[in-house]
């Protein structure tokens, strides 16, 4: 099997989006990046399309790593399998019922999402252990044989079981999956004690539902990628990007699927870690603009935030995952007039097809992108080969209507397209904020890693209003995600639910949890290609105050004996005030969750950069008048290709690339570094 952590001699990372499927090369230290349309309907034959228009032999290839949104889509658009649900005894509507949290209390027309599994195939299990584990009622094989000739005449695809207090005692529900396959139910099963063994019934039971339901879809996805690959001549083991920012094999993608749901973020934010800590700089703040939405993630001392308190789409996904919070703010997002007469901007967007007005594809609605060609900012023809032949006059068109609209006056176009950029900045600033300031971080400790398409546009001007003093744009900025699954390490998570009063914990009992799961971590990490001098394992536990419904994970770091309980306990009340702004150091406190991360250490490839001597004048390739924030400025627009490294240069200025456009405004500072990101660092007025 091929060692990933050796330095590969050709490794591909493929990220698979809405649009283009991105492909970044790494072949003797030089990167290329080649972009193919990708295909919905069978993202495999996107994937394969690319890998087969790849400048480089197939057969070298030894490292692949993959980011999907095959997962993704099925939740967002209902497209899983027929699915069955068993749980205990009068537990049968708990993934139903739900909590009593609404996504806006003044809403009376409020309603719930659709149930992962409907009640018709959701089932009752006699048996019952109590929150220690302890067999009230043992379990009635009878009855789930009787269950199996139900599911087996009804032809389900999947089954999760979901019991009772599993995570204390899963001999339940193994024993109910040996019983379905006795009985010749010919159908995948996921138990709860093996895809989250946690607390909260709700969540555990939802999470386990959805991923029955994802299993028959990326078991058939990656299957029929796995082999095309192979057919392809590359002997590479495919490698996913989970959701937790580190990779997995394909099978455990396959058996694990709600693993993967924000596989496509999650790279990029790997991929800006990556960027930012060769620079010296381990804490970032991620900012991914696409199209659509924008992306933002907060990263502490070289290691991505995680959390297992997020949402695909109305569902709430309890596992492991990379603390990204969205917001429909994206190119394409399309600006409007609301009822109460307010500018708008998104979640509503343009896409692809039709696309901003600009991109001459019959679109006629403002949106992001054609403010900043309103401003002078954008020069479509630049990227979008078909906007050549674009009509200005239709951009201008549609925002006179807007500022007609909004203000009485069709002449102030660019007042409504400042308008329309204050308010997707604000939206994004807000955004920002969430992951920074609302943590306990204060961003103005912090670089801003701008990505994506449109990031790089925004990103100085929330960097100054955010007092975030450095602004990094890498130089790969259009398909860091890709980039990203190419410096990922692999990562396995592992955990259990002890709800214990920490007086009450014994250490003894957390050494045996964490002995067993670094024994499993070491087993996947060797089947994933890893040697043992390249494994890494973290510990954590999640603690809360006696009577709390949350709770906070602080890491272990020495020996587990009574000194060491002591230590993570002042480290709880340390991130209790850093997260809440107090803490209660005389209240009891409450073990909640023990954790373990098992990571396969992976070597990041070289990447040569050429360097460039010159004169940053000779990148100037127009002077332009462009709109800032206290008016419009004769600007220097620069060719991004033709910059000397370490080049540098004074605001206001347009950087354009062949993937992204960067705006640096007046009082702010541009240079290129070592490795030709383009650093920005702010100060200056921006919007």
């Amino acid at each position: 099997m091929t060692d990933d952590n050796a330095p590969a001699g050709t490794r591909v990372g493929v990220d698979v989006g809405g649009t283009f499927t991105d492909l970044v090369t790494v072949r003797d230290g030089r990167i290329r990046v080649d972009k193919t349309p990708s295909t919905p309907d069978a993202p495999d034959e996107g994937v394969v399309t690319g890998l087969r228009g790849l400048d480089a032999p197939l057969a070298e290839v030894d490292f692949l790593g993959h980011g999907t949104t095959v997962a993704t889509n099925a939740v967002l658009e209902g497209e899983w399998a027929d699915t069955a649900l068993l749980t205990t005894e009068g537990f049968r509507d708990a993934v139903e019922i739900g909590r009593q949290t609404r996504p806006d209390i003044y809403d009376f027309e409020a309603t719930k999402p659709d149930p992962v599994v409907l009640r018709d195939r959701r089932f009752e299990v006699p048996e019952r252990v109590d929150e220690r584990g302890e067999v009230l009622r043992e379990l009635d094989e009878d009855a789930v044989r009787d269950l199996a000739a139900d599911l087996r005449e009804s032809g389900i695809d999947s089954v999760a079981v979901s019991l009772l207090f599993s995570f204390e005692h899963p001999a339940h529900e193994r024993r109910v999956r040996e019983i379905l396959r006795e009985e010749g139910v010919d159908a995948t099963v996921s138990l709860s004690s093996d895809v989250l063994p946690e607390i909260r019934e709700y969540e555990r039971t939802l999470t386990t539902a959805m991923n029955a339901a994802l299993k028959p879809v990326m078991d058939a996805y990656l299957g029929a990628l796995a082999d095309a690959v192979g057919d392809l001549g590359i002997d590479a083991p495919l490698r996913v990007m989970g959701s937790n920012g580190g990779l997995m094999a394909a099978e455990a993608s396959r058996e694990r699927p709600v693993n993967t749901l924000l596989s496509g973020p999650a790279a990029g934010v790997r991929g800006a870690t990556h960027v930012a800590g060769r620079r010296g700089v381990d804490d970032l703040i991620t900012m991914d603009m696409g199209g659509t939405s924008c992306d933002v993630s907060l990263v502490r001392d070289g290691d991505p935030l995680v959390t297992t308190d997020t949402e695909v789409g109305e569902y709430p996904v309890s596992v492991p995952t990379v603390d990204i919070h969205t917001v429909g703010a994206g190119g394409g997002s399309v600006g409007y007039i609301d009822t109460g007469g307010a500018l708008r901007v998104g979640p509503r967007s343009a896409g692809a097809q039709p696309g901003p007005v600009c991109y001459n594809r019959g679109g006629t609605e403002p949106t992001v992108t054609d403010a900043h060609l309103v401003l002078g900012r954008i020069d479509p023809s630049g990227f979008l080969p078909d906007a050549v032949s674009r009509d200005d006059d239709r951009v201008r068109d549609a925002f006179a209507r807007l500022a007609e609209t909004v203000a009485g006056d069709p002449d102030a176009t660019e007042a409504a397209a400042r308008g329309l950029l204050d308010v997707a900045n604000a939206n994004m600033r807000r955004a920002l904020r969430v992951v920074s300031v609302e943590r306990g971080y204060d961003p103005r400790e912090f670089a801003l890693v701008a990505f994506g398409g449109a990031g790089p546009l925004h990103a100085t001007a929330l960097a100054d209003a955010l007092d975030v003093p450095e602004v990094i744009v890498p130089r790969a900025a259009g398909v860091l995600s890709a980039l990203g699954l190419l410096i990922s390490d692999v990562v396995y998570d592992y955990s259990t639910s002890m709800v214990r009063r920490w007086d009450d914990v014994d250490p003894a009992t957390l050494r045996d949890a964490y002995e067993s799961f670094e024994a499993e971590g070491r087993t996947e990490l060797r089947e994933a290609g890893r040697a043992d001098d390249a494994m890494a394992f973290e510990r954590t536990l999640d603690l809360r105050y006696a009577g709390q419904s949350f709770d906070l994970s602080v890491p272990v770091e020495g020996d587990l004996d009574g000194d060491e309980l002591a230590a993570v306990e002042e480290r709880f009340h340390a991130a209790h005030e850093r997260r809440y702004g107090h803490a209660s150091p005389e209240e009891p406190v409450e073990l909640v969750t023990v954790r373990l991360r098992a990571r396969g250490l992976v070597e990041p490839p070289e990447l040569a950069v050429e360097e460039r001597t010159g004169d940053p004048a000779d990148a100037v390739r127009e002077t332009r008048r462009v709109g800032f924030a206290d008016g419009d400025r004769d600007t220097p627009v620069y060719d991004r290709s033709l910059l000397p490294t370490d080049a540098a240069f004074d605001g206001p200025a347009v950087v354009e690339g062949t993937e992204s456009t960067v705006v640096v405004h007046p009082g702010q500072r541009a240079r290129v570094d070592g490795d030709a990101n383009l650093v920005v660092e702010t100060g200056g007025d921006g919007e």
